[in-house]
């Protein structure tokens, strides 16, 4: 099947074309006909499936079909302002031979940003994408009509749910229109999404296109290391790696900063991204790595989902994640699309129990390599110790910075 088979109108048939997309993914192919329809649906699908143009296309499309309006008529809620900012950017790809407008609402910035969301609120950008937090405060101050809206979408509900946002999510959903479509996109189904799915939705479609295993373009292997041997490991791993792009994780923020003084130290030029960080770092970090500035970023879990960034060579987790299911998020940010990677795992004592769970969960014992020449012999790999894992168009458009634009042709 081609885009051109699936009933889009003119306007986002040429915005595909002209960015080189010719055949949907299978997540697009069983959810655009739905939303197009508008249905309710749940999609269990992971990152790197094209899930955000399952919903993107079909809600552009209704709004080619409806014209623009004064109110909003759209909102996606995200657990992370980095998913926000990249679903926003979709959004503009997507939308550039139509007249809607969106706008990213996240934490973190200052108060030109809070009254920037504010005017698109109030004036109606088409698609808002906002974080929980940042929307209530808007919601609580009661000047946002939400009477136009007509899709309401939930991107990485478990991930939300993890994040404790099972609350505010309500009390946002309580707020809209009853009659809206509801459209609900997960990677896992445990109970409490399929509980929240009860609540929210009504007699939805459900497409599963989840496998919780990683990519098979992904070549996998672990390290047991001892702790101490590490920052070590990691300095012999990266030589002679100087023209590839690599994405290291940790668990911890503080661990972040110190890999990244350690390798800095060596004459690797490594960034780090975390919690710490105010908003206008942690974007200036994340572009200038996407546009292949710097090669090498050190992050917490906060870019282990749904970022998607071609052309990352290795990822490293220097530590392994205490949720399975991340392990999988994390290696999934390399071998994009139909290209290749490396995924690289430190394993320290505590941490077999753990790695073998998620060697339960993708089918597939990882293959551990030999520490190299020079170093002491690590840990054994000893599974039955387990120990609490403690994370060791002529267009405009809403901009954060300069309120409202005409968007470039």
């Amino acid at each position: 099947m081609k885009f051109s088979e699936l009933g889009f109108e003119d306007q986002v048939i040429e915005a595909l074309d002209a960015m080189g997309f010719e055949k949907p993914t299978p997540i697009q192919e069983q959810a655009i006909p739905a939303v197009m329809q508008n249905k309710d649906m749940i999609g269990v699908a992971q990152t790197g499936t094209g899930k955000t143009a399952a919903f993107v296309l079909p809600i552009l499309n209704a709004i080619c079909k409806r014209g623009s309006s004064d109110k909003v008529s759209t909102i996606i809620i995200v657990p992370t302002r980095e998913l926000a900012m990249q679903i926003d950017q979709q959004v503009e790809g997507l939308s550039y031979f139509t007249e809607a407008t969106s706008i990213a609402i996240y934490g973190g910035g200052d108060g030109k940003s809070f009254d920037a969301e504010k005017k698109a609120l109030t004036t109606g950008a088409d698609i808002v994408i906002c974080t929980p937090g940042r929307f209530i405060s808007h919601l609580n101050m009661g000047y946002f009509d939400t009477s136009g809206v007509k899709h309401f979408i939930l991107d990485e509900a478990d991930r939300m749910l993890d994040m404790g946002f099972n609350e505010d999510i309500t009390k946002i959903a309580d707020k809209l229109p009853k009659e809206r479509q509801n459209l609900l996109f997960s990677a896992t189904m445990p109970p409490k999404i399929r509980q929240l799915s009860n609540q929210l939705l009504k007699d939805p479609v459900t497409i599963n296109i989840a496998i919780s295993k990683p990519n098979e373009g992904i070549l996998q292997a672990a390290y047991l290391v001892h702790n101490h041997q590490k920052i070590a490991l990691i300095k012999d791993i990266l030589k002679g790696k100087d023209h590839d792009y690599i994405l290291v994780f940790s668990s911890r923020k503080v661990t972040v900063k110190e890999i990244v003084q350690a390798l800095n130290k060596e004459g690797l030029p490594a960034k780090g991204i975390h919690s710490d960080l105010n908003q206008q770092q942690r974007e200036e970090v994340l572009l200038d790595f996407k546009n292949k500035k710097i090669k090498l970023l050190i992050a917490t879990d906060v870019l282990s989902r749904g970022i998607d960034i071609k052309g990352i060579n290795l990822v490293i987790n220097y530590d392994i994640p205490s949720d399975a299911e991340d392990y999988i998020h994390r290696i999934g940010r390399t071998a994009r699309g139909d290209d290749t990677g490396v995924a690289i795992t430190f394993i320290n004592a505590d941490d077999c129990y753990n790695f073998s769970k998620i060697e339960k969960l993708i089918d597939k014992e990882v293959h551990k390599l030999a520490l190299p020449e020079g170093f002491d012999e690590g840990p054994k790999y000893d599974t039955s110790y387990k120990k609490p894992h403690r994370g060791g168009g002529g267009k405009k458009r809403f901009n954060k910075k300069q309120n409202w634009k005409p968007r470039k042709k």
